[in-house]
């Protein structure tokens, strides 16, 4: 029987490493591209902040070709969704028919998705969903993934937390408000080999640094959030 077609949404970091691991796993897709958004004029990806060199080495790695979003600096949501739109319309002329991501419990992001991927009759999967929290991380301790983090808020984990591998230590010293996955935002990881990988993607680190960006709230305030980034490089 041939499998749905699928992209996966590929971020880079440990969640989406885990979760493509246990979408290959169970063979039900034909997983035919990562679909990644960099920003345009830095050639990172967003929130991570991996240069597309990286990414590139990834899925040649894996063994999925690399499919890249530009994404305006500083755009907003409706810029997002507009290029978007232009990605899934280029893929449901390949016949795709699913869209996986790695989300873990944010059901307003998973409702977004399917908001926006339904009308286009795009089923969206979550591999990693409708587990808790910890047993989540504790599925990605044991799977031989291997991260470090690249990205934390500055009134969190701050600069202390860069750079370092995720492991059992790591997580036993996050402290109790810490989500063990960062699935709020509290930092964001780079991987680097594991079982989805053919070979190790080699890396270096910079000295870390500190940026700040303002977001408008839904009530239309402006806030500023500081995040430490660990200037990745290949």
């Amino acid at each position: 029987m041939t499998k749905p077609k699928a992209v996966f949404n590929w971020s880079g970091g440990k969640d989406s490493a885990h979760a493509l691991l246990r979408a290959l796993e169970s063979e039900q897709y034909d997983i035919i591209a990562l679909l990644t958004t960099v920003n345009r004029k830095t050639h990172r990806s967003t929130m991570h902040d991996i240069p597309i060199a990286l990414l590139e080495l990834q899925a040649k790695s894996i063994g999925i070709p690399l499919y890249i979003v530009d994404l305006t600096p500083k755009g907003n949501m409706i810029d997002y969704a507009n290029a978007m739109k232009d990605a899934v319309s280029h893929f449901k002329q390949l016949e795709v028919t699913h869209f996986i991501f790695g989300d873990i419990f944010l059901h307003d992001v998973r409702k977004y998705r399917e908001q926006q991927l339904t009308p286009y009759d795009i089923t969206v999967v979550e591999p990693l969903w409708d587990k808790t929290s910890q047993e989540v991380i504790e599925d990605f301790l044991t799977s031989g993934l291997k991260t470090i983090v690249v990205t934390t808020m500055a009134d969190g984990l701050g600069r202390e937390a860069i750079g370092k591998i995720i492991d059992r230590d790591f997580i036993s010293s996050l402290p109790p408000e810490i989500d063990p996955n960062g699935e709020n935002g509290e930092y964001h990881t780079f991987c680097y080999d594991g079982p989805i990988f053919s070979y190790p993607i080699p890396y270096q680190l910079n000295e870390p640094f500190s940026e700040s960006f303002d977001i408008r709230l839904d009530n239309g305030d402006i806030q500023t959030y500081t995040y430490w980034f660990a200037g990745l490089k290949a």
